[in-house]
Formats: C-alpha cells, structure tokens, sequence
C-alpha cells in the first residue's frame, strides 16, 4: 500500500489513529503504530508533564514512527511543542487553530507538519502555511467539529481539486471499504478516530466503550455551535442542552451549563448520564471492542477486499 502517506510517514498502511482527548494515550498510539499505521498521542487531554510521561512510554513501547496531535488553543501549548521538540517526536498533527505560528517552527526542527481542516478555505491557507499534509474532516466525525457541517465525501474531492500537498481523509471512516472509497475521491489515506474508540487499549472509560457499541444510527448530533460544534452521544447531558436551546438560553448559559471536565467526566471517568461523550456517526458500524491491531489488520484487508471487488466490475 506504499503511497504518499506511507512514504511520508514511514509506515506500512496509510492509516493514522487520531490523537482523541481521553482516548489516545500511549496504550493505543504504540499498538496502532505496531501494527503498521501511524499512532497518534492526544496532546488535547493532558497536562505537559502527562504528555512528556506518554512520549516516554511510547517510545519504549514501539520502535516505529508515532506522532502527537495539538489542539493549537491549548492554554500550554508552548510548553506541549517544547516537550516534543526536546524529546525528539518527529510527527505533528495540529488542529483547532492557525497552524502559520507553529508550522515553520516545528519544520525547523526536522519535524513533519499535518494540520487538520474542515473546508477549502483552511486546507488552502495550511498549505500556504507550509505543512507537509493536511487532514479534511468531515462533520460526521466525532468531537469537535467545523461550523460549516461540509460531510466528508463532499470535502475530500473540493479539497484534492485545490491542493497539492498530500491528502488524508476523515470522518466518518471505520472500514476498509471506507477507505477505499475516500482514496477514490483523492486522499491519500485515512484518518480514524470513533473505530480506535472502541479498542482494548483506547484509555477511555470501558462504559464509554460499550456505549459506542451499542450506539446506533441517529444517536449522535452535532450541537453547541455557538461556542465550539461538537458531535456527542445522545444522553442526559445531551438531552439538558434541548431544553437549554428550548427556553432560549443564551451563550453565556450554554457555558455554564456545559461547565468544565464535563468530557473528561463522561469519557474517561464513566459518567455516561452528566458526561460529554463524544463520538461520531460511524459509530453505528461498530459492534465490538477488538485489539487495535485487529483493526487495523481488518482495515487492510477489507479495503483489499473492496478494491478487487471494484476491479471485477
């Protein structure tokens, strides 16, 4: 499967497991990148000494390339790029903010640069910015979403039109079959996150796990657009937040009812009532909790399966 992606990263598969907040430590960015993909840390969830503790472990888990995702409006984010820096992380994907401040710096340092997107607009000024890939995520993909709401296979073609730079794909993918169809309409590989949720080594909370798994279609929206969009499971929380919207509450409302560690609260703590959990559409397709290595060996080979499939008619 070597590609733009795999060259770029030195992997086997073109598959990246997304740096989630309370899902992606060291557990699963070494097994997925053992596994051939690319591991991701998920810098948004964890003070600077966490990360620094996480980096450490996965470099004497695996021996192979793993990367770390910074959300960029993390309060500490100088102390998080210093921590990679110094610790020698050579894969940076960044999101939720302009990536013209880091990118430069960061390649200065022999680093490689993905920054995620949700439109054209950002895809075309992460190019100008320098970054060396860019990842078009689409408004079924869980967590933190664009405003726009572009679905992904409407995204990825848009995007490839007006880019150079490799292509990577996400939202909404969970299967081989997926990603073949992403890699039809111009990525160059794959960006999954809600399929890594669901894994034996995923830190997230085993109750969370098992609520991705009984999810089904329908049971996740996109809501809070007026502070940042996000995609959660349907629950208490969820549920308090329509009755907020229905009495006319104001932003300011919508902030205090959402309060602070309410994410961390559902997802890594288990509180599937008052907790935040977020998660995307695909979670419909997922019905079990597997080792990330099988997921990733049962990406390949259904997205094998797909190809020839396609090939036959």
């Amino acid at each position: 499967m070597e590609n733009r992606i795999t060259q770029l990263f030195g992997v086997e598969h073109p598959i990246i497991q997304a740096g989630m907040v309370w899902a992606s430590g060291y557990r699963l960015a070494s097994a997925v990148s053992n596994a051939g993909g690319l591991g991701l840390l998920g810098a948004g969830s964890m003070y600077p000494e966490v990360l620094q503790e996480h980096i450490l472990k996965c470099k004497k888990a695996t021996s192979r390339p793993f990367g770390v995702n910074v959300p960029l409006l993390y309060p500490d984010i100088e102390q998080l790029m210093n921590i990679i820096i110094d610790n020698g992380v050579k894969i940076v994907f960044t999101s939720a903010g302009n990536p013209r401040k880091w990118t430069a710096h960061l390649k200065t340092h022999g680093i490689t640069v993905v920054h995620v997107v949700s439109s054209l607009k950002f895809a075309l000024k992460a190019q100008t910015a320098g970054v060396d890939a860019v990842v078009a995520e689409g408004f079924e993909a869980g967590g933190h979403n664009g405003k726009d709401e572009t679905t992904t296979f409407t995204l990825l073609p848009v995007v490839r039109s007006q880019i150079k730079v490799p292509l990577i794909a996400a939202g909404g993918i969970a299967t081989g079959a997926a990603m073949l169809a992403a890699m039809v309409l111009g990525a160059d590989g794959v960006q999954v996150g809600s399929r890594f949720v669901a894994s034996n080594e995923a830190s997230s909370h085993q109750l969370f796990k098992e609520q991705v798994v009984a999810a089904k279609e329908g049971d996740t929206q996109l809501t809070l657009k007026e502070l940042v969009p996000v995609r959660l499971l349907k629950n208490k929380f969820y549920e308090d937040l329509q009755r907020a919207y229905e009495n006319g509450a104001s932003k300011e409302d919508l902030k205090n009812l959402l309060g602070r560690a309410r994410a961390k609260r559902g997802m890594f703590e288990g509180d599937m009532q008052e907790g935040e959990l977020e998660i995307g559409q695909v979670s419909a397709l997922i019905s079990d909790i597997r080792p990330a290595k099988q997921i990733v060996k049962d990406m390949v080979r259904e997205f094998e399966a797909a190809k020839l499939g396609v090939s036959r008619l």
